[in-house]
């Protein structure tokens, strides 16, 4: 765990409230006896942020990355965050990283045809998730679910990728109305990856069949982000766990709900 000031490269509104930020990461990042290079990243982590003014961090999914750079996708939902929005270009940020143990993307349980399942705020760890599956060999299908459609983003960005994008939206307002777990009916597939509130994790669970591999990345209020302050315990058949250190990421056969 490194932590750093990161240049901001770019922050810019992509959809109703949500925002796409760039970090520039050095090449070597060094922090005591401790580096850091961007090719340790994995699908799934989160960095734990630090803003002026507001004792807690806030910790963000990784969207994205490259050897010179993360991209994370936030959304304005509070003082912390609505602060963050006003960043720009040349601004830093003092930033936890990496966080949390990541998404397998090489079991043997994947199989050719995983689907990957985020909803909202969900959504973007799917996409770092989804390019790594595609060069590990996989075709993934990825179905992503918003309350309305001006809260839609990044549905080209995977197409890009080469893989199909289902949409599900609450109100009807673009794709298919209702709930992701609405398109999961459609779909023949072999294992799956979801991320998003834990009502519509729960609910993907239980409409998956019973054998089908998956794991889930929940979503948690965190004290530390590191495991220190136990703040985010999950009960799982092998013990509590802690969101920010065991998880995010969890095996769906582990969970208790």
């Amino acid at each position: 765990m490194i932590n750093k000031k990161l240049e901001i490269r770019s922050n810019r509104e992509i959809a109703d409230r949500t925002y796409e930020m760039i970090l520039e990461v050095p090449a070597d990042i060094r922090d005591g006896e401790k580096t850091f290079s961007t090719e340790e990243l994995k699908p799934g982590q989160f960095i734990n942020i630090k803003i002026e003014g507001f004792y807690l961090r806030r910790p963000i999914s990784i969207c994205s990355w490259d050897e010179k750079s993360i991209t994370i996708i936030y959304k304005t939902v509070g003082a912390g965050t609505e602060t963050m929005s006003r960043l720009q270009q040349g601004d830093s940020l003092e930033v936890l990283l990496p966080l949390g143990n990541g998404y397998d993307t090489v079991s043997s349980e994947i199989g050719k045809f995983p689907v990957l399942i985020g909803g909202g705020a969900g959504v973007p760890p799917m996409y770092g998730l989804c390019r790594e599956l595609a060069k590990a060999g996989a075709m993934p299908t990825v179905i992503l679910g918003f309350k309305a459609a001006g809260e839609i983003f990044y549905t080209e960005k995977f197409r890009e990728l080469g893989v199909p994008v289902m949409v599900a939206t609450e109100d009807g307002s673009q794709g298919v109305k209702g709930f992701v777990t609405d398109l999961m009916s459609e779909l023949d597939c072999t294992s799956f990856f979801a991320c998003g509130p834990e009502g519509m994790l729960k609910a993907i669970d239980r409409q998956a069949k019973a054998d089908l591999p998956g794991w889930l990345s929940f979503e948690e209020r965190m004290g530390c982000g590191f495991g220190a302050c136990m703040g985010c315990s999950c009960e799982t058949k092998y013990g509590n766990k802690r969101i920010c250190k065991e998880g995010p990421v969890l095996e769906r056969r582990e969970i208790i709900w």
